[in-house]
């Protein structure tokens, strides 16, 4: 006896593809490359004082870099814990709703301070 799963799929969990595998592993990079970048910044200047640290976010592409970042990492962030929220956390629709609009909340909140910080340099 065959049986017809097909018409009757419920799409459970975090399973979205290559959207999202693909999501992760961009934004990772891109967040490895600009520690490289502000690492070498960091290691190569001068001594380490607040001074430094507004030289080297003063440049306008170091301020646009750590923009994409921020937004890369929020979007990282929220992939990662969406897929946690849906896989582990709770199977009741409602609770895990509330979770993902606090979560999207607080992603948004940190990310419009850190880019407020970094434009008032």
């Amino acid at each position: 006896m065959s049986k017809n799963y097909g018409s009757k799929r419920v799409v459970v969990g975090a399973h979205y593809g290559l959207r999202d595998w693909l999501v992760q592993r961009m934004t990772a990079v891109l967040m490895a490359l600009f520690t490289i970048v502000l690492l070498a910044q960091v290691l190569l200047g001068g001594p380490l004082g607040y001074d430094r640290w507004a030289a080297i976010f003063s440049a306008q592409w170091m301020k646009t870099l750590t923009f994409v970042v921020i937004v890369s990492l929020a979007w990282h962030a929220w992939v990662g814990v969406r897929d946690i929220y849906m896989d582990y956390v709770t199977k009741s629709v409602g609770l895990r709703l509330s979770l993902q609009v606090a979560t999207v909340a607080w992603l948004v909140g940190c990310a419009g301070w850190a880019v407020q910080v970094l434009w008032r340099l």
